[in-house]
Formats: C-alpha cells, sequence, structure tokens
C-alpha cells in the first residue's frame, strides 16, 4: 500500500487563531504517526500563483490521511484556522515502490 500526503497552500490573515490551529492540528498528526515533510519555509514560485505557507505531510496510506481528516480532535483544530486564511488542502495518494 502507498503512503498517501496531505498537501496544504495557505494564505494566513489572522496569525493568532491559526497558531492555535497549528498547535492543534500538529498533536494530532502526531497522533497519526505522520511524518512533517514541509512545513513554512521559503517558497520559490516558479510557474503559477504561489501561497506563502506551504505543507506537506506523509501518511501511511490514503486512508489513515482522510481518518486524521475527519477525526474529531482535527476538526476542533480546523476551527480555529477557518476564517484566519485561505487554505487549500488535498490528499494526494504516493506510488508503489
Amino acid at each position: 500500500m502507498p503512503n498517501a500526503y496531505w498537501v496544504a497552500h495557505v494564505t494566513v490573515t489572522d496569525p493568532d487563531p491559526y497558531a492555535l490551529y497549528a498547535k492543534g492540528a500538529t498533536e494530532v498528526f502526531s497522533k497519526w504517526n505522520a511524518k512533517v515533510l514541509a512545513r513554512g519555509g521559503t517558497v520559490v514560485g516558479l510557474e503559477g500563483e504561489s501561497c506563502p505557507r506551504n505543507v506537506i505531510i506523509e501518511f501511511e496510506s490514503l486512508e489513515a490521511a482522510q481518518a486524521c481528516y475527519d477525526s474529531p480532535e482535527y476538526q476542533a483544530a480546523r476551527k480555529h484556522r477557518v476564517g484566519a486564511g485561505e487554505a487549500q488542502i488535498m490528499l494526494l495518494e504516493g506510488v508503489e515502490d
């Protein structure tokens, strides 16, 4: 079963509630044994529109990534993000080795 990736492109407009989201979401990701591969950091836009904050998180499967997103703990953290910025979030299945 291939790994899966949670990919988020974010523009934060209200840093205080977003910080609450980031803290809560990080705790949830830890419970799901997710591995943060990229979060924040420098962005070099090469083509198309770029967001200032980008996140890539690795999960053991697409099902695990979806279950994490749907979990009550993540949804509680998510409430702090809604209205604190613009986000595009997707789950992406990786390739099998």
